[in-house]
């Protein structure tokens, strides 16, 4: 078998850290601003995020819920009507001031000391007080619900250690926001959100995912319950990649959500949650990267099909131009995975065989190419990026196909690709969950011992609270772990709490995380 070249020039075996961010440089996906904790999200890696975005939105559309946009600046009171969600997000916030700059007299500009706002202005970390607002303006009577919102937006939080897509002190998200006349109508919509982030995952990013209830130390500020997905990454690191919250009312009660019921008494609302960010993208990476750089899931990519005329500087030039174009043309009529094909013709300068490689790194599902000896036999060189090499020689996996026929079965090689890469990424995360430990010593031993990149854990537990769970937290802590969440589809639990011995009453899943 010959040696294959790859593409970068670190491996993922050898250092993941360094080789996730190749991916996002090589790709052309993002780099950094010069501005601390946050970044340029670049075309290539801003068009992924914005098929995300569409496919995200239709689905929030379809269940009924309305986009709005609410101020980037809260002010500080509203945070502090919710002691617990303050607490939660105080040593993230990053807080206006002043409202005007002056001359310092030595070239330089600093804040007015006359211009002090008189109450502080907290830039957006999540935006539950400034919609709570909101909907104790508009909603009156029972008539008025369900009151259900979605924002997109950036948010800010002040993070101390930042990577490009994962954590960054700026970054992109959607968040919902609905109230419910009932605890009962308002854990639907929880559950609602949550099975639309599944779907989502799984079906548009190819990316497997496990949903289930976060324990009580991992919920968010102020919540009742918090759900989530959790995706495992190749270093075996699990991702949050997206949470659904039930508020309870102590949200209505501290911004005065409240209706008027069909017997005329006033009832507080029970209030909702749930948002996705820019951390998919990050996602996409870890899950499907390669190390050849990204490959896009079809259904996410900005180009699922990219064609490169190899062009020589000779007469033939313009006739494989034309065909080229009339390729195009063929395929712009086709449907993929529910939508019109999304077709480029590359006509920038450079050597075709330089622009493959770009578009390898890029991760274009389908690389196309076609040289005056293509035209002349009436075909296409195609390259699927899944199945970039072929092991026999190591030498790129191109396979000649007539163009008509091509044409015809692009969109079937499309749905391919979507779940051969969805397919993948669930025999390795199902490989790399270990069942049956009974004895902490055991997670111990498997997470030094499990190799460079260890996967996760399912044990039983018994739901401890207070200090019994603190105790728990800090356990885990000492040994850099965490708990996922109680998996939504998991098996019954039938033995003893790994952490305390008594009887368990669920399952867990405990990794390392980003």
């Amino acid at each position: 078998m010959s040696k294959i070249r790859h593409a970068l020039d670190v491996r993922r075996d050898d250092d993941f850290a360094k080789w996730y961010q190749a991916v996002i440089a090589s790709a052309d996906m993002a780099e950094e601003s010069g501005v601390r904790g946050c970044m340029v999200i670049k075309p290539w890696g801003y068009g992924i995020w914005e098929r995300i975005q569409r496919l995200m939105d239709d689905r929030i559309k379809a269940a009924g819920v309305q986009n709005a946009y609410f101020p980037i600046f809260i002010p500080l009171a509203n945070f502090e009507r919710e002691a617990d969600h303050v607490d939660g997000f105080a040593k993230e916030m990053a807080v206006v001031t002043h409202h005007r700059l002056i001359a310092d007299g030595a070239g330089g500009l600093v804040p007015d000391p006359e211009a002090k706002l008189e109450e502080p202005l907290v830039v957006r970390p999540t935006s539950e007080t400034i919609i709570g607002d909101a909907m104790a303006r508009w909603v009156q009577s029972w008539r008025d619900l369900p009151l259900m919102l979605n924002q997109w937006a950036n948010v800010v939080r002040w993070e101390m250690r930042t990577r490009m897509f994962l954590r960054t002190s700026e970054f992109l998200w959607q968040e919902g926001h609905t109230a419910h006349t009932t605890r009962e109508e308002a854990l639907e919509e929880t559950h609602r959100a949550l099975e639309m982030y599944r779907a989502c995952a799984e079906e548009d990013l190819a990316l497997p995912v496990i949903a289930g209830e976060k324990p009580e130390n991992e919920r968010f500020p102020g919540a009742d319950e918090t759900w989530s997905i959790e995706a495992m990454m190749q270093d075996g690191k699990a991702l949050q990649a997206g949470t659904s919250h039930y508020l309870g009312t102590s949200f209505s009660e501290a911004a005065g959500i409240r209706y008027q019921d069909a017997e005329g008494t006033q009832q507080l609302c029970h209030t909702t949650s749930w948002g996705t960010s820019t951390r998919l993208v990050g996602g996409v990476i870890m899950t499907h990267g390669d190390d050849d750089g990204l490959r896009v899931p079809p259904r996410i990519a900005p180009h699922q099909v990219v064609i490169l005329p190899m062009l020589r500087d000779k007469p033939e030039d313009e006739a494989v131009l034309i065909y080229c174009e009339e390729v195009r043309a063929s395929l712009a009529d086709q449907s993929a995975l529910g939508e019109k094909l999304r077709v480029l013709l590359d006509k920038s300068p450079g050597k075709a065989s330089a622009k493959r490689w770009d578009w390898v790194r890029k991760g274009a599902p389908v690389i196309v190419e076609v040289g005056p000896r293509d035209m002349e036999g009436g075909k296409v060189a195609v390259l699927r990026r899944d199945r970039l090499w072929n092991t026999e020689n190591g030498k790129p996996n191109m396979q000649f196909t007539p163009r008509g026929e091509f044409a015809r079965r692009v969109g079937e090689l499309l749905e391919e690709i979507q779940q051969s890469l969805f397919d993948e990424a669930r025999e390795r995360r199902d490989a790399n969950i270990l069942h049956g430990l009974n004895e902490w010593a055991e997670v111990t031993r498997f997470f030094a011992e499990g190799g460079k990149y260890p996967g996760w854990v399912e044990v039983q537990w018994a739901r401890p609270t207070g200090a019994a769970l603190d105790a728990v937290v800090e356990q885990l802590k000492a040994e850099k772990l965490t708990i996922r969440n109680v998996p939504r589809d998991g098996e019954a639990a039938d033995g003893t709490c790994i952490f305390t011995g008594d009887p368990a009453v669920e399952r867990i899943l405990v990794a390392r995380a980003y």
